[in-house]
Formats: structure tokens, C-alpha cells, sequence
């Protein structure tokens, strides 16, 4: 199925008001990845159910992860502890990428309203979800965006498959440290007995632990609203939250390196890249994206003042004329 203006029609909302759910005409590649629609609402690729919405232009405030310009896609990933549903990181900027995008939004497996299947979360795991997700739109050379996590995924899909990204936005991006914060403490923190499972127990029943959990990846605490509290409590209760995230930690922390790191090939980069980094990032440290930018021939920077881990929800005027700028070149 090629994607145009014509083949997706807007449906209504959906998750917490902030997604819009999508129809796709046509028939998709037979890839072993099927789209679905369910209810109406919300569409889903199968093997594992992979919820994701989309919208054409104009829209209204919805939750985005990909952002379609003409027939390219601009993929928009996010990740903070463990619950990962589009609303939590690009729910707030919908309304002004979708001036001129068209928009999907894709939930990660184990995350948002996608299935939680029984595998081993890592990297290399995400990015065949990616590759299938774009394989069964029949989406050519996408631009990716991807924050933490997503960066990384990002970064695998294109050292894989090098003839199929346009352009690459890295968002305080994981797949760059080599070690991450306490490194051998959080390496234990994950295979103690209960000890993950209590502190996961104690912050999903608690408002406020969640909230100081949030405020923790933010350079100012006071940016965390109500309503981003509350998408992540909600998401903290959903039925298996936080298991997709131990797993993704126990594949990707070894003990004396994380397991995914792409520095020693980032030389293999040779398309458009812009390297974003928030100057008070606590948990990607600002110098291993300086060095990134330094090693991608070519490659755009820029440091985000008084920004985390979050810097397109602390920033997000400054976040979006960024990106936007260099996606419309």
C-alpha cells in the first residue's frame, strides 16, 4: 500500500483524548504483519499487536510518534521508565507538527495499547518491529526520530539497513554510553529478587512516588504538570506494566558495558543527521552525544539549555522549531 493525502481519514479519539485513530485504505503486503482495525478506534499491526494511530492534516491534539510529509514518514519514538504510550512525549506538540505532517503513532510492544507478548525486550528486538511496521505501510525512506530508546532503535535500523532512512534526528539518544548512571548498582537493581518488583509495586500505587520518579529526568521539576502524572500512573497500572522495561534492562545492561552501543560505527552514517541533547541530561551524559555528533561526517548539533532527559516536553517551542527546521530542508 503507497500512502497518500487521500488513504487515511481521521476517526475520533482515542487514548486519555489525545490520540486520533486512523483508517487505512487498501491492502497491505502479506509480510507477516497485518493492519487491523478494532472498534473503529485504533489500529493495529498483528504478531504482536502493534497499536498505532494516524491522521491526516489538519489535526487536532493527539498523541504522535511518526510524523508523513508527502510519501516520507518522519518516526517519532519515546521512552521514560519503562511506560512508553506516544501521549507521555508528543502528545503536546501534535497540533503544530500536524500543520504540515500527516501523522502516525505507533506504540512500542509491552508499551501503551500495544501487546505485551512474552519475549526478550532489547534493541535488536525493536528494530525488527520497526522494519516490519514500515515494511507493511510500504513506507520508503523514512526520516527518523527517535528519542532514548527510539535513538537507538533509529540508529540499529539504519546501520542495518543503510539505503532506507532519509534523514535521522537523535534525541538524547541511548546506543551512545557505554555504561549507564551507577552502572553496577543498577545492573544489580534489575536481578535482585523482589527488589524491582517492590519498588515498581510502591511507585504504581503511589501518585506522588511516580511523580518524583518523573521529575527525575527533568531539569526543572516544576515542568511536570498534572496531566503528564497522570498518563504515567495510568500507564504504571496497566496489566504488566513495568515487565517489558526489566527485560529490556536485563538484555541491554551487562555488567561492566550496556549491551547496545553503536559509537565505534557511527562513521557508518552518511545521511542528514541532527544530534539533540538537553544540557541537563542525567541519564544520557551530554559528552558521549558530543562525541556522536563528532564522528556522524556532517552531522547537526545543538544543546538544549535547562533541559533533561525531556527535552521536547521542557523545551517544546525550542524543540519543535529545531527539528521542524531540519526536517523541511
Amino acid at each position: 500500500m503507497n500512502l497518500n493525502p487521500t488513504q487515511i481519514i481521521v476517526l475520533g479519539a482515542g487514548y486519555a483524548g489525545l490520540m486520533t485513530a486512523l483508517r487505512l485504505s487498501g491492502k497491505t503486503k502479506d509480510l507477516n504483519v497485518r493492519i487491523t482495525l478494532v472498534d473503529a478506534s485504533s489500529t493495529f499491526i498483528q504478531r504482536p499487536r502493534l497499536h498505532h494511530v494516524a491522521t491526516d492534516q489538519p489535526v487536532p491534539q493527539m498523541a504522535i510518534r511518526n510524523l508523513i510529509q508527502g510519501t516520507q514518514v518522519k518516526f517519532l519514538e519515546a521512552w521514560v521508565s519503562g511506560v512508553d504510550p506516544a501521549a507521555l512525549t508528543w502528545g503536546h506538540l501534535i497540533s503544530k507538527f500536524g500543520a504540515t505532517h500527516r501523522v502516525f503513532a505507533p506504540d512500542w510492544p509491552g508499551y501503551g495499547d500495544s501487546d505485551r507478548p512474552e519475549v526478550n525486550y532489547s534493541v535488536p528486538y525493536y528494530i525488527s518491529i520497526l522494519k516490519e511496521f514500515i515494511d507493511a505501510l510500504n513506507i520508503e525512506r523514512p526520516s527518523i526520530v527517535g528519542i532514548s530508546m527510539g535513538g537507538a532503535i533509529g540508529l540499529g535500523f539504519r546501520l542495518e539497513n543503510p539505503d532506507r532512512v532519509n534523514k535521522l534526528v537523535l534525541v538524547d539518544s541511548y546506543g551512545l554510553q557505554d555504561q549507564a548512571p551507577a552502572h553496577k548498582l543498577s545492573y544489580l537493581f534489575v536481578r535482585i529478587p523482589l527488589v524491582y518488583e517492590f519498588t515498581w509495586w510502591s511507585i504504581s500505587r503511589s501518585r506522588s512516588m511516580a511523580a518524583a520518579s518523573l521529575r527525575g529526568i527533568f531539569s526543572d521539576p516544576d515542568r511536570v504538570t498534572d496531566e503528564l502524572v497522570d498518563l504515567v500512573f495510568a500507564e504504571l497500572n496497566k496489566p504488566k506494566a513495568g515487565l517489558p522495561f526489566r527485560s529490556f534492562q536485563m538484555e541491554e545492561m551487562g555488567w561492566n558495558t550496556m549491551t547496545t552501543v553503536y559509537m565505534d560505527r557511527l562513521d557508518e552514517i552518511r545521511i542528514p543527521t541532527l544530534v539533540v541533547h538537553g544540557a541537563d541530561d542525567n541519564l544520557v551524559p551530554l559528552k558521549d552525544a558530543e562525541e556522536a555528533h563528532s564522528r556522524i561526517r556532517g552531522s547537526q548539533f545543538s544543546i538544549l539549555p535547562d533541559a533533561g532527559h525531556w527535552p521536547q516536553r521542557e523545551k517544546p517551542g525550542e524543540f519543535f522549531e529545531l527539528v521542524s527546521a531540519f526536517l523541511n530542508k
